[in-house]
This record gives C-alpha cells, sequence and structure tokens, in this order.
C-alpha cells in the first residue's frame, strides 16, 4: 500500500445519481408484512419489493384516489 495518492486525475462517480436515498417511512404493520410475506414467495427482500412498487407507481404517475369523509 501506498503512503499516499494521488488524486489530480480522478474523475466523479458518473452513477452517483443513481444511487438510493435513505429515508425513515412509517408503514402499516398489515403493508410491512404483506410485503414480507411475498418476499418469502419470491425470493426477493420485502424492501426491494416496496422500492419497485413505488418505482413503478411513480414512473406510471399513478395517482391515489383519495376521499376525505366529513
Amino acid at each position: 500500500m501506498k503512503s499516499e495518492y494521488n488524486f489530480e486525475k480522478a474523475k466523479k462517480n458518473p452513477y452517483v445519481k443513481m444511487l438510493k436515498k435513505q429515508i425513515t417511512i412509517r408503514l402499516e404493520q398489515n403493508t410491512v408484512n404483506y410485503f414480507k410475506n411475498l418476499a418469502k414467495d419470491t425470493g426477493v427482500p420485502y424492501q426491494t419489493l416496496i422500492d419497485m412498487y413505488l418505482t413503478d407507481c411513480a414512473n406510471k404517475k399513478k395517482k391515489l384516489a383519495l376521499r376525505w369523509s366529513a
């Protein structure tokens, strides 16, 4: 291992914008359980399944049908 490294010619990572952002989100336990059970069936981690689902919704510009009761 060198004692010093020269990074003058280093390039920025072109994929840095594609990295995922870590957040905290509150989900109902039933929702988490649904995705955990789906993860067992598919072999895909439940957090990845949630991300895939939300990404699909965003890409398709899905809108929620909200109805507020008085």
